[in-house]
This record gives C-alpha cells, structure tokens and sequence, in this order.
C-alpha cells in the first residue's frame, strides 16, 4: 500500500469551538497518539484527507513542521451523520516493519449454482500484516458452489505476510437455497399478523345472479 503524504499543521486551540473554527478553513481537526507517545494535536487539510481516507486502512506520512514525519493508520473517524464530511479523526502511529492488526473488506466474486441465495455473513475480517504491506482486500469466489456450501475464514486467501486475527471457522459466507414464493409468502404473513395487520380477503369477480322470471 503506497503512502499518502499529508502535510499537516500542529494546533493548540481544543474544544467545540476551535474545531469549527478549524472545519470553517476546510481542515480536520487530528490527534496522533501510539508508541508511548504523548497524543500529538494537529489540523489536516480536508480535501487531501478526505481523498486519503477513501481508502481504507489508509497508510499515512503526517508532516508536521518542525517535527519528524510520522506513519500512521486511520483508527476513527468522525463524520457527520448528515451532510457526510469528516469532523475528527483519531491516527495511530505505526513503524516500518512493525505488524498491526487491522480489518480487511471481503469481496464476493462469481455465481453460485442456481437457485441458491449467497449470504456474506462478514463483510470484512481481521488480520494481521505488517503496517505498510496492508492488502487492500481479500477475494472469495462463490462460483457454482450448492446451497449449503460454506466459506470459512480458514479458507481464506491470505497475501504472504498476513495472517488471520480470527477463529478459523469464522464463518464468512453461506450459500443457501433461496426461498420460494410460497415461502416468501408464508413469512409476509407471519411478519404482518405479529404486527397486527390484516390482510384483506379478495374481491369476488363472480357477477350477482339475476332471478329468472317465472
């Protein structure tokens, strides 16, 4: 994974309003912290931020003037729940070489057999690699597996260098056989009588009988 370089600006100013004050001038307020270090408060640009961190498990190179350039992970970030921009993000100083354990997004590929229905039980899994040899992802395919076939953890391709973090029989996906009309039907009905809800019976289309005339 390439390094992002990121310069970034050291600030002394905390609390609600100098963060929206820093938000205001387009940068996000940071802090730094790992390898016993004191936590490091920084502002980062937002734009080059908000590019960096569309990947995940982002390697960052935090430059700050007047102090050494430092590596580091996104461990949390902050966004807003409406309008989506970033408001904080915490980073975790790493080491070249060191191994970090770190989650990994799963990628489903191919078509299983007809009539099945693929589950992605974990949509990432945990791993552990060394901090600047992250994999981006791990793929699995599905292709022309049966309902009730399973993909475990174990059975994972790992890049050399990564290692599960996890159980192996961390389940991750389950084919099943898909549900038929009736049964989708079936659990409509049971869904909608617990909530209450009455399902109308169906208009006759019979026409009325006229009475013959005797």
């Amino acid at each position: 994974m390439a390094e992002v370089k990121i310069q970034a600006e050291s600030r002394t100013e905390f609390g609600k309003g100098a963060a929206r004050r820093i938000r205001r001038d387009n940068k996000v307020p940071a802090v730094l912290y790992g390898h016993g270090t004191d936590p490091v408060h920084i502002s980062l640009p937002g734009h080059d931020t908000m590019l960096a961190l569309k990947t995940a498990n982002a390697l960052m190179l935090i430059e700050v003037e007047g102090s050494e350039s430092l590596l580091a992970l996104p461990k949390q970030v902050q966004r807003d729940p409406i309008k989506g921009f970033i408001e904080h993000v915490d980073l975790v100083i790493v080491k070249r070489g060191e191994k970090v354990q770190v989650d990994i997004a799963v990628h489903v590929e191919g078509d299983a057999a007809s009539e099945t229905l693929v589950v992605l039980e974990n949509a990432s899994v945990l791993v552990e690699a060394e901090a600047t040899h992250i994999p981006d992802g791990v793929v699995v395919s599905v292709e022309g597996l049966e309902a009730g076939a399973q993909i475990h953890a174990s059975d994972l391709q790992l890049p050399a260098g990564t290692t599960l973090a996890v159980e192996p029989d961390t389940l991750i996906v389950n084919v099943t056989a898909a549900a038929t009309a009736e049964q989708l039907d079936a659990e409509l009905a049971e869904a909608e009588a617990e909530a209450g809800i009455e399902r109308a019976e169906p208009e006759s289309t019979d026409e009325p009988v006229a009475a013959s005339a005797e």
